[in-house]
């Protein structure tokens, strides 16, 4: 393959593939329909023309065959006259009118046929304009939707990089983050409220034991007389005030401070 032709074969596919980009269906289908209907219209003309000159030969043939005819009559009465000469000369005109009557009937046939054709022509023609025309807006409103489905189609491959994608997608990023802060909050909030309610009931276990303990060692009669009565008060006044309670008690409280 020579170089000259590489370069006429790449031209042409570029050239192939930029009309395939620029045909629009809706405006091709337009065009179409137009070129269709111009047709149509010249053939109607052309089959009104054949029709008016298949009436023109019919009426040349009917005036050559009446003039045939004519002439036979006088042919026939020269005879009965008794004029053989003019008789002949009456069928030389017959034979020449006959003649032409034959070359128009022949004519007339072949436009007959002709015009018979052209009317076929022109009703399957009407017929696929009218197809054409139901497939031209179906055509274009499938069109229409492909285009639709091509713009939202583009649109939302766009959003999935776009800035403002991309705003939302931290926003969203953030308010999780608020939505996991307020929870750790409230998380630790009740485990707050949860240990100063186990400090109550520890605190109500100790005076719980409080108040037993000052139960058994009150002044007043015991509960049961199995159990030994408790010392008088005056006993129990005597034994607080001895150095040994005393040290006793100190010796509690350092323990309690340095828990």
């Amino acid at each position: 393959m020579g170089l000259f032709d590489r370069i006429s074969r790449v031209v042409k596919s570029n050239l192939n593939d930029l009309v395939s980009k620029a045909e629009d269906p809706e405006k091709i289908l337009e065009q179409a329909l137009l070129e269709m209907q111009e047709d149509l219209i010249q053939l109607r003309q052309g089959v009104a023309q054949a029709i008016a000159a298949q009436k023109r030969t019919e009426q040349q043939y009917k005036q050559n065959q009446n003039e045939s005819e004519r002439w036979d009559r006088n042919a026939r009465l020269a005879l009965q006259k008794g004029d053989e000469n003019l008789a002949r000369q009456a069928l030389e005109r017959k034979k020449t009118y006959l003649e032409t009557a034959n070359t128009l009937k022949a004519t007339l046939d072949g436009q007959l046929t002709q015009i018979d054709t052209l009317k076929r022509n022109l009703i399957a023609l009407e017929s696929k304009i009218s197809e054409a025309k139901t497939k031209k807006d179906m055509l274009k409103a499938r069109s229409s939707a492909a285009k639709a489905q091509e713009q939202l189609q583009g649109t939302v491959g766009r959003l999935g990089t776009s800035s403002a994608m991309a705003a939302f997608e931290r926003m969203e990023e953030k308010v999780m983050m608020q939505e996991a802060r307020a929870q750790a909050v409230g998380e630790l909030a009740g485990n707050d409220l949860e240990s100063q309610f186990a400090a109550l009931e520890a605190g109500s276990d100790v005076d719980d034991e409080l108040a037993a303990l000052k139960a058994q060692m009150s002044l007043g009669p015991a509960t049961s007389s199995n159990q030994p009565s408790l010392p008088q008060a005056n006993e129990q006044s005597t034994a607080a005030k001895s150095p040994v309670v005393d040290a006793e008690l100190e010796d509690l409280k350092k323990q309690l401070d340095q828990l």
